[in-house]
């Protein structure tokens, strides 16, 4: 039997399960691409679900516990790291290796911390996206400005705690530097994954 237009009944049914649905689509997208939709909000809402959203920045704080060690300190990763680079570049001289190896820890902090601050920002989202009386606009930049003092917050706990250290010495500059990297990774985000939001309504 053929429908009014003329196209098998089989072939229609085969055409309207090709069309993928629009809630399933936004579902399995990335917080980082577009708001999550009311389904997907109550499962992040169970037990499991909290879990899932918090784990990340919990491992992320794990690390830089971790690396706010003696383990980590100047001392230890200056005989570990200048084999490697030497290995690249040849030899270097004591003081060019000592701004090499400075330059190298200190990016490491601001690329460090940006990574946590986008583990932070993916979870604000998820936590954030609940209110439903936030427009797009305001629930990303509250999710940023959260995420930001998120990993601010832990880049003064660690500096903090490396003052009781022997090898490790806490820097108010290397909290700045940390949060330039966490405010980096968000503008980032902003302009990779967002700035098509003005031109497509739907996101």
């Amino acid at each position: 039997m053929s429908s009014n237009t003329g196209m098998p009944q089989g072939a229609e049914i085969a055409t309207r399960q090709d069309v993928p649905n629009s809630t399933q689509r936004q579902a399995s997208r990335s917080v980082f691409l577009a708001r999550p939709n009311l389904d997907t909000l109550r499962r992040r809402t169970s037990s499991r679900g909290r879990l899932g959203v918090w784990l990340p920045p919990l491992l992320a704080m794990l690390v830089i516990g971790i690396e706010s060690t003696d383990t980590f300190s100047a001392a230890h990763t200056d005989s570990w790291l200048r084999p490697i680079v030497e290995r690249l570049t040849g030899h270097l001289d004591d003081g060019l290796w000592a701004n090499v190896h400075h330059l190298i820890r200190k990016t490491g902090h601001f690329c460090g911390f940006g990574l946590v601050c986008l583990t932070f920002l993916r979870a604000w989202l998820l936590t954030f996206a609940r209110r439903t009386a936030w427009n797009i606009a305001a629930w990303r930049l509250r999710s940023c400005l959260f995420a930001i003092l998120s990993t601010a917050m832990i880049a003064s706990f660690d500096e903090w705690h490396q003052t009781f250290l022997p090898s490790r010495t806490g820097r108010f500059a290397d909290v700045l530097l940390d949060t330039s990297g966490a405010s980096l990774s968000c503008a980032l985000v902003w302009l990779v994954c967002w700035m098509r939001a003005v031109r497509s309504p739907d996101r």
